[in-house]
């Protein structure tokens, strides 16, 4: 960045006529002559279209996102732009918006206000094409000082994510001052909170105020607050409920909004669905149960929620389905779905109009949107679905909560008595012993010890999820069920749970240190890993259903299983433990093994959208009863 540099040289020393107090004031008049000779530039750094100034590149974009739908780092990501060309960007968008000109389609405006009013979404550039700011004038900066250029490189190293709200810094502002008690976001907030509810808000004398959280940034945090009216005979309670749904309208509908961009534009990824397609588990299942069950199929109006390449509508098409209605969020993948399903001679329109092929008509409709738009983008009469069927679940079988838009499309289109397929889910849970951990390879590295290492990554564990495979020899305990779902009458509300279960030593299990005591072997549990089963049952899959186990029994899933490591582990034993010492140490030690583990587990729906928050506690109790509770632990998947 250019600035002005002051040189001193030293020099002999010299002797002035006049006093200290007439060479001060012309000091300082020399010192205010330099600095009228340029103005110092605002703090912060500038708007691409509006005069506002921000802290941080991160907060500008997410401004510029927000409020005049220019994604900067999405286009970086989709354009693969390096940094030149994204510092090309930054200066043509100025240079157009200097000039009134929309830097997207090229319109020219009367004024600013024009300009900003029209501002449009960014997407369609063609990433083969010519970009506008591909030409090397763009190098050079369009605003002298543009502190920008030099501080939105830092991003490169940096996940391309949208900033986030701070939800727990935000709760705690507004319970310190008394606006709530407690909060929680979720889509079921959202879909609540209407335009016309706002607008009510606002005719009734509310007003928008900016959170005073310094970790949310500017337009992003703006709370609305209502104003007491003096004739008001509504309970402080109620007021305060209806001031909270109001209040986080705007926070929670942004973020959800750019979770929801983000989650559906991963789903853009070849690589993962060639995984998804792979996993024979998984395509086995949904393979039989809608090819093997024509009872169920043939002639059936079927939908399939999140189609992704489309191969379950295939199936259903395949399988003698009357109607298929596959919805995908992803505009890539819908876009290629509807191209498969055309290419099989399975698309509905695609045989319409041809006289040349003798291919039956198609019967797949592709819906670019998410279900709970699905009445903008194609009419569906209420109720008028025979079979619904999705690949929902996620890592423990809740993560993504995509379970939630399956169960609005039960609602709003399955027939009274309709299929829906697979039509229960059911957790599972199982204590682990050192093999389940990364100990026994740092025990052992080239022939050093490095078991150091190996407890401080067990230690970590146990804040965090691990998403892997289990081997069955490393489950030390009886599998237990967690939580069962149908799918047919649950609600959305049941996907937040606290489940009570026991781990008890399975029969046979080989105990990994033996105790002075011939009688009693000592087996150490490391933690609880999870997993599910959904079944394509008997209810709807008359003629054959199926199951799709995750379990570490059965062959492996891209759905690994769901690994909750213990803080310590606990000692586990069969036999009596009948020593004096056994007496007064704690329960679930070597000198006092427990005889099972009871488990207080707790899945919810994170304020983090399609994110899920777990709580684990756990009490080791001994064959004379004694217990020993230990801290409760908490994971955010």
């Amino acid at each position: 960045m250019a600035g002005k540099t002051i040189n001193l040289e030293a020099g002999p020393s010299q002797t002035y006529d006049y006093d200290e107090s007439e060479e001060e004031q012309e000091q300082n008049e020399a010192w205010d002559d330099w600095q009228s000779d340029e103005d110092e530039p605002e703090p912060g750094l500038l708007c691409l279209f509006c005069d506002s100034r921000y802290e941080s590149s991160e907060t500008l974009f997410y401004h510029c996102h927000s409020d005049h739908s220019f994604d900067f780092l999405s286009i970086r990501r989709v354009l693969g732009l390096d940094f030149y060309s994204s510092f090309k960007l930054i200066n043509f968008i100025r240079s157009q918006v200097a000039v009134c000109k929309c830097w997207r389609c090229g319109l020219v405006l009367q004024c600013k206000t024009d300009l900003q009013n029209h501002v449009h979404a960014t997407d369609g550039f063609e990433q083969s094409g010519k970009l506008p700011w591909e030409d090397d004038i763009y190098l050079k900066p369009f605003l002298v000082d543009d502190a920008l250029l030099h501080s939105f490189a830092g991003n490169e190293d940096e996940d391309d994510d949208p900033i986030s709200v701070d939800k727990d810094e935000l709760m705690r502002e507004l319970m310190s001052n008394g606006s709530v008690d407690e909060i929680r976001i979720d889509s079921k907030l959202i879909a609540e909170i209407t335009s016309s509810e706002l607008e009510a808000c606002e005719k009734n004398g509310a007003r928008e105020e900016t959170c005073a959280d310094a970790n949310v940034p500017n337009g992003y945090g703006k709370i609305m607050i209502k104003e007491p009216a003096e004739d008001s005979r509504v309970p402080p309670r109620k007021q305060k409920d209806k001031q909270l749904r109001v209040s986080f309208a705007n926070v929670a509908a942004k973020e959800i909004k750019i979770v929801n961009e983000d989650y559906f534009g991963a789903y853009g990824s070849f690589g993962i669905h060639r995984v998804m397609l792979s996993d024979k588990a998984r395509m086995d299942a949904y393979h039989g149960a809608l090819m093997s069950n024509p009872s169920l199929i043939n002639q059936a109006t079927v939908m399939d929620v999140g189609c992704g390449t489309g191969i379950l509508s295939l199936f259903a098409a395949q399988a003698g389905a009357s109607k298929v209605i596959a919805v995908e969020a992803s505009a890539k993948m819908a876009s290629l779905a509807t191209q498969i399903a055309k290419e099989n001679f399975l698309l509905k329109e695609v045989n319409q109009n041809s006289e040349e092929k003798a291919y039956p008509p198609g019967v797949i409709t592709v819906a670019q949107c998410m279900i709970e738009e699905l009445n903008n983008f194609i009419q569906v009469e209420p109720h008028s679905i025979d079979v619904l069927v999705s690949e929902w679940m996620g890592y423990c079988l809740l993560y993504e909560s995509m379970l939630t838009s399956v169960l609005y499309a039960r609602d709003h289109w399955l027939k009274p008595g309709g299929a829906i397929l697979p039509d229960t889910a059911t957790i599972f849970a199982a204590g682990f012993g050192k093999g389940g951990t990364s100990l026994p390879f740092w025990e052992d590295v080239y022939g050093f010890n490095m078991s150091c290492i190996g407890k401080e990554v067990v230690e970590d564990a146990g804040q965090v999820p691990i998403v892997d495979i289990i081997e069955s020899r490393d489950i030390m305990t009886e599998s237990a069920v967690v939580q069962a779902f149908d799918l047919t009458t649950m609600k959305p509300d049941d996907m937040d749970f606290t489940a009570n279960f026991e781990l008890k030593l399975r029969s046979g299990s080989q105990g990994e240190e033996i105790s002075t005591d011939a009688k009693s072997q000592i087996s150490w549990c490391y933690g609880v890993v999870l997993w599910f089963e959904t079944g394509f049952t008997s209810r709807f899959c008359k003629e054959m259903c199926t199951l799709l186990s995750t379990s570490p029994y059965s062959p492996r899933t891209h759905w690994s299983q769901t690994i909750l490591t213990f803080k310590e582990p606990v000692a586990m034993e069969s036999a009596r433990c009948t020593t004096e010492l056994a007496k007064s140490a704690v329960v679930g030690t070597e000198h006092c093994p427990a005889a099972q583990v009871r488990c207080r587990l707790s899945i919810v729906r994170s304020s983090a959208h399609r994110s899920i928050d777990i709580s684990m506690e756990i009490t080791a109790i001994s064959l004379e009863g004694r217990k020993h509770s230990y801290p409760v632990q908490i994971f955010s998947l």
